[in-house]
C-alpha cells in the first residue's frame, strides 16, 4: 500500500505535469480573452493601452535575447515535471565554442527538451558548465499579449527566425547552445510509440545556421517522447489529416487529439560534429553535411535501441524501435 510520502510525491509529479500542459495548451488562449475584457469593459482600459505601447516598443526584444529569468528557470515545480525526463550525455561539449543542437522527435509538447534545456530541473548548468542554452520556438507565440512575457521569462526561449538565432550565435561569449526541434509540428502527426519517425529529409535550415556561424552540430534524442501522450492518428489523405496540415500551414502548429501521460522518457545527447564556417554555404556543402548528420543520427539510434540494459531500465521503449524512417 502506498505511503503518505509516496502519495504526496506522486501528487506533486501530477501537479508538475498538469501545470506544464496548461501553460503549453491553455495559458495563452485564456489570457487573450481576459486581456480583451480589461480593454473593453473596465475603467482600467488605459493600462491596456500603455501595455500595448510597451509591447510595440519592445517588438524586437524576443529576437535580441528576450528577458530571461533565472528565478523562473529554477522553480521547484519544474523538478516534479522533470522526474519523467532525465538527461544523459554521451559526448563531451566543451564550452569554448558555440553549438546548434538538432532535437528529435518533436512529440506533442517537446517535453524532454523543455525539462532539460529550458529549466534547471535536471541540473543543466552542473552537467554542462559554461553553456548558455536556448530553444527556438514559433515566432508567433511572442506576439500574444501577456503570454509573450511568460515565455520570455523561461530562460532560453527564443523565436526561431533568422534574426533571433543569428543574434544569439553572434554573441562574443562562447558556449551558446541553440536547440532547434528539427521536425517541427508536422512530425507529431506521424508519431508512433516505440518507432522513430523523423521529418528530416528536407529540413536543412539548422545546417545553414551551423555552417554560417561555424557552430558544432549536435544531435539530441528524447527516447520515449512519442509515448508520453496517446495520439489519435489519421490516414494520410483523409479529411482529418488534410485539416491538420491546413491548420499547421496557417498557424504554425498542428492540432491533435491526445490522452494522458503514458510513459517516461530519457533525453540523450548522442553525437557531435564540427563543420567549418561558411558564410554563404553552397547547396552541395549543405547536402553533404545533411547526409553525414542523418547517417550519424541513424547509427546512434540503432546503437542505443539495441543495448539490452538500456531497454530493461526503461530508457528505450520496447517494441519496434530498431528502424528509422525519414520523411520530407
Amino acid at each position: 500500500m502506498p505511503t503518505s510520502s509516496s502519495l504526496l510525491y506522486r501528487g506533486l509529479q501530477g501537479f508538475g505535469v498538469l501545470q506544464w500542459v496548461f501553460s503549453f495548451l491553455g495559458l495563452g488562449e485564456s489570457l487573450i480573452p481576459l486581456f480583451s475584457l480589461l480593454v473593453l469593459f473596465t475603467s482600467l482600459w488605459w493600462l491596456s493601452v500603455l501595455y500595448l505601447v510597451g509591447l510595440f516598443l519592445g517588438w524586437d526584444t524576443p529576437s535580441q535575447g528576450g528577458r530571461p529569468s533565472e528565478w523562473m528557470r529554477k522553480q521547484t515545480f519544474w523538478k516534479h515535471l522533470s522526474d519523467y525526463s532525465p538527461i544523459k550525455e554521451t559526448v563531451e561539449l566543451p564550452p569554448n565554442r558555440n553549438y546548434v543542437l538538432g532535437a528529435h522527435p518533436h512529440g506533442i509538447m517537446c517535453t524532454g527538451i523543455f525539462c532539460n534545456f529550458l529549466t534547471e530541473s535536471n541540473g543543466f548548468s552542473q552537467r554542462l558548465p559554461g553553456h548558455r542554452p536556448w530553444t527556438a520556438t514559433l515566432d508567433s507565440l511572442f506576439r500574444l499579449p501577456v503570454y509573450h512575457g511568460y515565455i520570455m521569462s523561461l530562460a532560453g526561449m527564443c523565436p526561431g527566425n533568422h534574426q533571433g538565432l543569428d543574434f544569439i550565435l553572434s554573441q562574443p561569449q562562447l558556449g551558446q547552445a541553440v536547440v532547434i526541434i528539427v521536425g517541427g509540428a508536422h512530425e507529431c502527426l506521424s508519431m508512433v510509440p516505440g518507432e522513430h519517425h523523423l521529418t528530416l529529409q528536407e529540413q536543412k535550415g539548422f545546417l545553414h545556421l551551423a555552417l554560417r556561424h561555424g557552430a558544432a552540430l549536435v544531435s539530441v534524442y528524447s527516447f520515449g517522447e512519442n509515448g508520453i501522450f496517446s495520439l489519435k492518428t489519421f490516414a494520410t489523405g483523409s479529411w482529418q489529416h488534410l485539416c491538420q496540415i491546413t491548420f499547421k500551414k496557417l498557424l504554425g502548429f498542428a492540432p491533435s487529439s491526445s490522452g494522458a501521460v503514458a510513459s517516461r522518457l530519457t533525453c540523450v545527447i548522442l553525437s557531435c560534429s564540427g563543420p567549418p564556417q561558411r558564410l554563404h554555404p553552397s547547396e552541395e556543402e549543405v547536402d553533404h553535411y545533411h547526409a553525414l548528420y542523418m547517417k550519424a543520427l541513424c547509427s546512434c539510434l540503432r546503437t542505443w535501441s539495441r543495448v539490452p540494459d538500456r531497454v530493461e531500465s526503461g530508457m528505450i521503449p520496447r517494441g519496434r524501435n530498431d528502424g528509422v524512417r525519414y520523411t520530407a
